[in-house]
């Protein structure tokens, strides 16, 4: 009797730049660049496995439908890190307000909003991790290395000038993301 063994693998591929240098240890994976270092563990419950060579290769025995999404999920973060060890990422936020001048202040990891819509109190949202912000005018600029954390810092901003109960086509006041990128 003859019995013939195919084995499926399903696996993609991350080029490294001459500039970052990535270690990898079983499924925790560190990158260091010019402008920081990363480092994450990934937790999955399929069997992934992380390799480098000359490139990082993410790669499994199984080819589901959800095995395939998650090594192209791990891929993502993988190649965010990178970049963000390179170039860094930066969020631009503008305050638009009608009639009540906004006033926005950073002070020890929080940024904080004062005269929201007349308000008496401030309005407080939270920066994560070591994600700088800076304040020029009705501009603030949201910048750091890691992309989870300056785009969290950059909704906790959105998020705290939410307004319900008013109609939104009148009432445009609060603080909006105009611009992303590297």
């Amino acid at each position: 009797m003859l019995c013939i063994l195919v084995i499926i693998m399903y696996s993609q591929e991350i080029s490294i730049p001459k500039e970052v240098k990535v270690e990898i240890d079983g499924m925790k994976v560190k990158v260091i660049g010019p402008k920081g270092q990363l480092e994450k563990e990934f937790k999955t419950t399929y069997d992934i496995k992380i390799e480098k060579n000359e490139r990082i290769k993410v790669f499994s025995e199984d080819d589901r439908r959800k095995v395939r999404a998650m090594i192209g999920t791990i891929v993502a973060h993988i190649r965010n890190m990178i970049d963000g060890t390179t170039k860094g990422f930066t969020y631009i936020l503008r305050a638009v307000y009608s009639h009540f001048p906004i006033t926005v202040k950073v002070e020890s990891g929080k940024v904080i909003i004062q005269n929201f819509l007349g308000e008496r109190k401030p309005r407080v949202a939270k920066i994560v991790g070591d994600t700088d912000v800076k304040v020029s005018g009705s501009e603030i600029i949201v910048s750091g290395i890691d992309l989870e954390k300056v785009s969290q810092t950059a909704a906790n901003i959105e998020q705290a000038t939410r307004i319900t109960g008013y109609d939104r086509r009148r009432f445009m006041d609060g603080i909006y993301i105009v611009s992303k990128g590297e």
